[in-house]
């Protein structure tokens, strides 16, 4: 039997950071296997968790969630047949719905493989302060299923964050666990705590913006003789608009990092090649995460979000700019 995790949370909580750390973390006789969904097309946290020694599976452009769930079961079929890993954390999209996909993984299909255990869901407490988030069925449906809350970011908060946490807590998760932290820094054994929140959700809002995902149930890739390429998405009153640039790609580091500092949008990431090795950066409103790492990626890709469509083709032509070759 494979145990199973989800680890929910909206945009910029702080998900990958979380799931790096518990990978690092894991027991050496175990293998581990990740099936991550991103809301943009491009794919990002597979370039990002590659170097994890886990098993991965990426879905992109927002389909795990869908009511067929079609893209969800094909990955997850495939994880349980070529890995057959001890473990297995499943990452949603941040705009994404959890209750299609915990009903599949509690179905009686997967009864005899799967042994679904805590959902944790991961909260910046500064964004209860932000109608825009807590008006969010989404945001509030992800919080109301999990078993296991971590309050991320801890670093950040301000007096006023800690005391809407609080009072959140009182009004929305009595009895419920919530861990402060940072930098995703989960105990991993609490991976093991038993499932026990059993909350009737209702189906949430889910569409895209176009009939079915570019991409399909993997990553994108560049065509033969392709030196980039761009993908488009958009749902749940969000849009995304990504990059892929082939591994020959290298941006000027100062450039870069200025295009991500101020691009007028609520989200970016990515991981680029650079000539000091790979620059990974996130950014969520004004918070700016980069990092650098030796050597060069397989391709350089990078996403951003919006909650309203943006400039896509000035920003495409600002990011160009700054290519080195």
């Amino acid at each position: 039997m494979t145990k199973v995790n989800l680890i929910t949370g909206f945009l910029g909580s702080g998900k990958t950071t979380t799931l790096r750390h518990l990978l690092a973390h894991k027991p050496e006789n175990e293998k581990w296997a990740v099936l991550v969904n991103e809301f943009g097309e491009i794919g990002i946290d597979g370039a990002l968790l590659a170097d994890t020694g886990a098993v991965l599976k990426e879905i992109p452009g927002g389909c795990m969630c869908c009511v067929n769930g079609l893209p969800m079961q094909v990955g997850l079929n495939m994880l349980l047949q070529q890995a057959k890993p001890d473990r297995l954390l499943v990452e949603p999209t941040g705009l994404g719905h959890p209750k299609q996909i915990m009903a599949l993984l509690a179905s009686d299909t997967y009864q005899a493989w799967l042994t679904l255990q805590a959902t944790f869901c991961l909260l910046d407490a500064r964004q209860l302060a932000d109608e825009k988030y807590t008006g969010n069925e989404n945001f509030r449906d992800q919080l109301a299923c999990a078993d296991i809350i971590i309050a991320n970011k801890e670093d950040t908060y301000g007096d006023e964050d800690r005391a809407n946490l609080d009072a959140w807590q009182e009004q929305h998760a009595a009895g419920r666990q919530i861990i402060v932290t940072r930098q995703g820094g989960l105990d991993v054994n609490l991976l093991n705590t038993p499932r026990t929140n059993y909350a009737e959700l209702p189906d949430g809002q889910h569409h895209h913006g176009h009939a079915a995902p570019a991409s399909g149930i993997a990553a994108m890739r560049l065509r033969d003789g392709q030196g980039w390429r761009r993908a488009l998405n958009q749902g749940q009153g969000y849009f995304s608009c990504g990059w892929i640039f082939s591994a020959e790609t290298c941006f000027d580091t100062v450039q870069l990092l200025e295009w991500v500092r101020l691009a007028p949008v609520v989200r970016v990431k990515g991981t680029l090649r650079i000539p000091e090795g790979t620059l990974v950066v996130n950014r969520q409103g004004m918070d700016f995460q980069i990092e650098t790492r030796q050597g060069a990626p397989l391709d350089s890709r990078i996403e951003i979000i919006n909650d309203r469509e943006a400039a896509w083709n000035t920003l495409q032509s600002d990011l160009l700019r700054a290519r080195l070759k």
